[in-house]
């Protein structure tokens, strides 16, 4: 297990980096220090946003006095809290959002090809795309959007070589390794496999994500 390397993000963040791939280990390491930083909560700490494999941490420093940098601060609470997991803590456990899903059709324009170039049936496909259980890696790209750890090797195709100008919310996608779920409409060139009803993002909830980095999916064909 690499040792984190804690680097300035700008001017009021830090990146805390435990590696540089896509690796579910790597990444369960990094959402149980998520876990125990918002646990530990210090009165400086803005917000806490995982990647596959890094931290980033977001500063308040209206609290300091001219003396301290929030920075150096802010950069020994965390060497403190590392020394205190040099074991590695496991991510807690969640429940899993079961998001329905109609597939192929106008909602899923990319399913019968893909399945023809994966040298499978579309229903094949389908059920190999539903059988696992995923974990939300991280939130990007657009409010909401979860990368999916999980996916079938088999199903593991590159995006579109020209992205479509406009892919509707709510479309459900392969990109490279990944998959995942478009929040909102907009561009994107993931292979798109269905659609769901779910609203994934919406401002005016108490909570606007539907989905939490550590979150467990699976999908249900409807």
């Amino acid at each position: 297990m690499s040792a984190p390397h804690i680097e300035p993000l700008g001017d009021g963040a830090l990146l805390l980096r435990l590696g540089g791939a896509i690796d579910a280990g790597l990444n369960e390491r990094v959402l149980a220090l998520a876990a125990r930083i918002e646990a530990a909560r210090p009165a400086w700490l803005r917000d806490c946003v995982p990647a596959y494999a890094s931290l980033a941490i977001f500063i308040d420093a209206d609290g300091f006095s001219d003396a301290e940098n929030p920075l150096v601060v802010g950069r020994n609470w965390l060497r403190g809290l590392l020394d205190e997991d040099a074991t590695g803590a496991a991510a807690p456990e969640r429940a899993i959002v079961e998001i329905p899903v109609h597939y192929g059709g106008a909602d899923g324009p990319d399913l019968e090809a893909l399945a023809m170039e994966l040298a499978m049936a579309p229903g094949e496909l389908v059920a190999r795309h539903c059988a696992p259980t995923y974990r939300v890696a991280m939130l990007g790209f657009a409010p909401g959007f979860p990368y999916l750890l999980g996916l079938d090797p088999r199903l593991a195709t590159p995006r579109l070589a020209t992205p479509r100008p406009a892919v509707p919310a709510g479309s459900v996608g392969i990109g490279g390794s990944q998959t995942g779920v478009y929040p909102c409409a907009g561009p994107g060139g993931w292979r798109l496999l269905g659609r769901t009803s779910l609203a994934l993002f919406d401002a005016h909830r108490d909570s606007p994500s539907l989905l939490r980095a550590g979150d467990h999916v699976r999908f249900v064909a409807t």
